[in-house]
């Protein structure tokens, strides 16, 4: 896992862009780690951000699309998300609409919602912007926390 996250450090903003891409999709990964470790070595923290957010949203609407096909055996077998996960986040999905898409930060569920908003063919405007904001916030938090406790200490 180490090689694997001095891969991301080596490439800077686009090494957070892929980063965040991974882990906005199904793929178990922490983007925060390589946000963190690119914070640290000295890269602007605006434009890491900015990277994280767009290649996080991106792995997200990654997940909307595959979503889009409705096949659950697929979504099982190629993206391991369990039928359970799956139908919990559809329960979450149902009657909220995209805006629910904002809740796609979540650890484990986020991906499932994701999928489950294309599963439901929710407006991929809504859905883009909703996730766009709880991302950006997200990361925006992430980011002002290091920066304190840089100022801090």
């Amino acid at each position: 896992m180490e090689a694997f996250t001095q891969f991301f450090l080596d490439h800077g903003y686009w090494g957070m862009a892929v980063a965040a891409f991974i882990a906005g999709s199904v793929f178990p990964f922490s983007s925060e780690a390589v946000m963190l470790g690119l914070l640290a070595i000295g890269l602007d923290p605006l434009k890491i951000g900015i990277f994280g957010t767009v290649g996080n949203v991106l792995g997200s609407m990654f997940n909307y699309w595959v979503g889009t096909f409705g096949r659950v055996e697929w979504i099982e077998k190629y993206l391991h998300v369990k039928r359970k996960s799956l139908e919990k986040a559809q329960r979450f999905v149902g009657g909220h609409g995209a805006w629910i898409g904002f809740f796609c930060f979540l650890p484990i569920l986020g991906s499932g919602i994701a999928i489950a908003l294309g599963m439901l063919r929710s407006n991929v405007v809504l859905t883009t912007t909703s996730v766009f904001l709880g991302k950006a916030i997200r990361y925006a938090i992430v980011i002002g926390v290091y920066v304190m406790f840089k100022v801090v200490l």
